[in-house]
């Protein structure tokens, strides 16, 4: 089976500002190192290129108003209500193209998305994806068009039922957002809790409504969470979870701002776990979508989707860098040696695993029954 990579070179030339910690250079710098591990040049391995999504596309979940401001803020023109488009705001800069950014990453994720309806492909990454908290009618959380979304829906428009999984440490806002009201479309998110971080949602108590009441689950977590945290939320909610509903294709977003060292947040997952996490998704044996996501330790960043990739191509790489990509990364300022990192995990603290166990309580409680009604249904 063939494996599909998204090359995000396309976007080399964009930039969030020196000050901003969202940096571009990981997605080359990512790239770089699965090059590094000859994991790209290989007969299972499709390679596409970055496209704009079409303004029909974006409008599948973004509002004409917004997408309109978002292309005039893009050509240097002053947008007098931009602000209420959360546009030109410190998390959210209006830097030159923009638009052509946002455009050509959700490109990607629709192009990676359609790669599956293949006979021949099982398995795509768009890295330069995962750009979760972008709504209808607003940027927000460094997000301007919400690529998953559109990805999804791309999938849903040939029929397909998706289990969404987001693991980036803030709450996959947006995704939920656009399927809430949706029973074909199970969104997952495990994130550190909204009462200490960005966007402050993302709480047990939302599992959808209407139609799509129970097919929204939140696992909201302490900070300092770490690995033990991890591998019992996947254990006890999300595998579960999935397994009920039985999706045809399985995407998720692989935000590494959960992993130790991360500016933004503190979850303390270590690297070998977030490996745990993406060997779990694999052996779900579903189509499976990844998307990148957050990520604000450079070397983390590039890690975690090395370490990403290889799983998807079913390689376990070995833990020493190459040393030309370490060599060329250094001069960007990235240092890296290891491609685990450290051994030493973090414990989890007894606070943290009493809270989890009680949200996975309340969860299962809510929307195991109305999951398993419906895969009997089914």
């Amino acid at each position: 089976m063939i494996k599909v990579l998204v090359d995000p070179e396309r976007l080399s030339r964009f930039d969030f500002g020196p000050a901003h910690p969202f940096k571009v250079h990981r997605l080359a710098l990512t790239f770089e190192l699965l090059q590094a591990y000859g994991l790209i040049d290989r007969d299972d391995v499709r390679v596409i290129g970055l496209r704009e999504a079409t303004e029909p596309e974006a409008l599948g979940f973004h509002s004409q108003g917004y997408l309109e401001a978002l292309r005039l803020a893009s050509s240097g023109m002053w947008v007098p209500n931009q602000f209420s488009h959360g546009l030109g705001t410190t998390d959210n800069p209006v830097f030159p193209d923009v638009y052509e950014w946002a455009m050509l990453v959700a490109g990607g994720s629709i192009d990676a998305a359609a790669a599956l309806l293949d006979r021949d492909v099982d398995r795509s990454f768009n890295l330069t994806g995962g750009l979760h908290h972008a709504m209808p009618n607003r940027a927000s959380g460094f997000c301007h068009v919400n690529d998953g979304v559109l990805a999804i829906q791309r999938l849903r428009a040939a029929g397909k039922r998706v289990t969404y999984v987001d693991i980036d440490a803030h709450h996959g806002d947006g995704v939920q957002h656009a399927f809430y009201e949706d029973q074909d479309v199970l969104t997952i998110s495990i994130h550190q809790t909204g009462y200490t971080i960005f966007p402050g949602t993302g709480f047990e108590e939302e599992i959808g409504q209407a139609a799509g009441r129970g097919y929204a689950i939140n696992l909201p977590l302490l900070p300092g969470a770490g690995d033990e945290a991890y591998d019992e939320a996947f254990e006890s909610v999300i595998l579960p979870a999935m397994e009920l509903f039985r999706p045809d294709v399985l995407v998720t977003q692989l935000g590494t701002d959960a992993v130790l060292g991360d500016l933004l947040a503190n979850l303390r997952l270590s690297l070998r776990g977030f490996e745990r996490a993406v060997e779990r998704f694999r052996a779900v044996g579903a189509p499976w979508l990844a998307l990148g996501g957050g990520g604000y330790d450079v070397p983390n960043v590039v890690r975690a989707w090395a370490l990403t990739w290889g799983t998807m191509l079913g390689e376990t790489l070995p833990d020493e860098i190459p040393s030309a990509w370490m060599t060329a990364a250094a001069a960007r300022g990235v240092t890296a040696s290891r491609l685990r990192g450290s051994a030493d995990v973090p414990p989890t603290p007894d606070r943290v695993m009493e809270a989890l166990r009680k949200s996975a309580e309340s969860i299962r409680e809510m929307v195991f029954p109305i999951l398993e009604d419906a895969g009997e249904r089914g």
